[in-house]
Parts: structure tokens; C-alpha cells; sequence
């Protein structure tokens, strides 16, 4: 099961919010890319990058600090945030980034998601958050009437190679991740998900290791490697031991 750092930005700095609220954010760093070679220095085979500004207003707006952090990454980076056309797209991974990640767009725009699946397959990505159970946009600020389960069933069919799965209520509380509704998402597709949200400690990685078997295959840690209370060479040491 791939660990994957999460980068957070806003503003060009490195942050992270607590249940996606946008007034309760927590500045990590001034430089992005600096925390990137940490991570990957720390055994670190995929980040995970998101443009809050850009998730909010629709737009990219952190371009630059992503680009710097493709430019020095030795791992494969995925990228999310404000990425609502193909130029968008297209101009990432031509920048290096090696998956697009798409929220909104893949509810409000299927057509999109699609032609971005078909030009780019295997390389397109889909953030499904969900609060109780339903899928939330705009950067998690607007529900939808549609479930989080309906949602990605509706992306796979449309292409998408992977899903993200964040559970609102955990993101940022160090709380765990939801499991129950993880393991029923990920057992209802035939492409794999990689959990986000709440991972706080080595245990509540143990504890998703055995959803591998019912595809999920890499879960995202965010706060809990800022705070020091989860660290990266041991979690990893974790995912080896127990394949091994």
C-alpha cells in the first residue's frame, strides 16, 4: 500500500486545513518544493499535491509552486485543485506531473471527465470528498444531492483510473479514516482508491492494511506527518513488513 505525503497549497505556502475549512489553516511552510525533496528524502514514491486556491475559485492559481515541485521530484507527483479543462490539464502534465486529479469538474462536467480520460487513460484521477455520505465541491464548501458511492461508480464507467476518497469529517482531525465506508466504496469498483482523511498514527495505518485486498491501494497522510505524530520511514516500514 503505497503512504503518500500530501502538499497543500495556499498562497505559494505550504498548509492544511482542518475538515477542508479554509478559515482554520495551519502554515507548515513558506516552500512547497523544499517540503516535497523532504518527503521523498524520507522514502517517500508518490506525492500528492493540491491547489486549495485554485479548488475554491476554479482556476489554478499555484501554478508555479507545483511546477517547481515537479521540476525537483524524483517520484511521480499527482495534482488536483481548480483543473475544470483540457489546457489545464495539458498544461500540467506537461510540466512533469505525472496525474491529474479532478473534483468538481468530474460532477459538474462528465463530458470533460471523459475527454480527459480518453486522451490521457490511465492518467486521469477523481476526488471524491463526501460529508454523511455525500459528494461535496467547490473545494468541499457545496454538497450535492448525488452520494459519494454513485459518484464513483459514475467516474469509472466515464474512465477515471483511480479514485480519492476523503471522508470531510476525518480530514484534518487525526481521527482515523473511515474504514467501513472505504471498504464499501472500494469493493463496489473494479479500479483502485486511496483513502484520505484522518490517519493520525502508525496504528491507523496497520488498520487499513488489510482493505488492500479489497483495492485500496495507497492512503493519503496530510497533518499527522506536519505534526510529528505519524512518521514516514516507519509507516513505510510498516507497509513492507507486512508484505514481505
Amino acid at each position: 500500500m503505497l503512504i503518500i505525503p500530501a502538499i497543500d497549497i495556499r498562497g505559494g505556502k505550504c498548509v492544511r486545513l482542518f475538515q477542508g475549512n479554509y478559515g482554520k489553516e495551519t502554515v507548515y511552510g513558506e516552500d512547497p518544493a523544499a517540503m516535497a525533496e523532504k518527503w521523498v528524502s524520507q522514502g517517500a514514491r508518490f506525492l500528492h499535491v493540491v491547489d486549495l486556491d485554485g479548488a475554491r475559485e476554479g482556476v489554478p492559481r499555484n501554478r508555479t509552486a507545483i511546477q517547481a515541485i515537479a521540476r525537483k521530484s524524483s517520484v511521480p507527483v499527482e495534482v488536483g485543485g481548480g483543473i475544470r479543462d483540457l489546457a489545464a490539464v495539458e498544461d500540467y502534465f506537461s510540466s512533469g506531473i505525472e496525474r491529474v486529479i479532478l473534483g468538481t469538474a468530474a460532477y459538474s462536467n462528465p463530458d470533460f471527465l471523459k475527454a480527459a480520460c480518453d486522451r490521457w487513460p490511465g492518467r486521469i484521477a477523481v476526488d471524491i470528498a463526501a460529508k454523511l455520505g455525500k459528494a461535496a465541491v467547490s473545494g468541499w464548501t457545496e454538497e450535492t444531492p448525488i452520494s459519494a458511492a454513485d459518484l464513483a461508480r459514475k467516474c469509472e464507467e466515464l474512465g477515471a483510473a483511480v479514485i480519492i476518497y476523503t471522508d470531510i469529517q476525518r480530514d484534518g482531525t487525526q481521527k482515523g479514516v473511515n474504514r467501513r465506508d472505504t471498504r464499501k466504496l472500494a469493493r463496489s469498483l473494479k479500479i483502485p482508491v486511496i483513502a484520505s482523511g484522518g490517519v493520525s498514527t502508525l496504528e491507523d495505518i496497520q488498520a487499513l492494511l488489510p482493505l488492500e485486498k479489497d483495492g485500496v491501494k495507497g492512503v493519503i497522510v496530510g497533518r499527522a506527518l506536519y505534526a510529528g505524530t505519524l512518521n514516514l520511514p516507519e509507516a513505510l516500514r510498516i507497509t513492507t513488513t507486512e508484505k514481505a
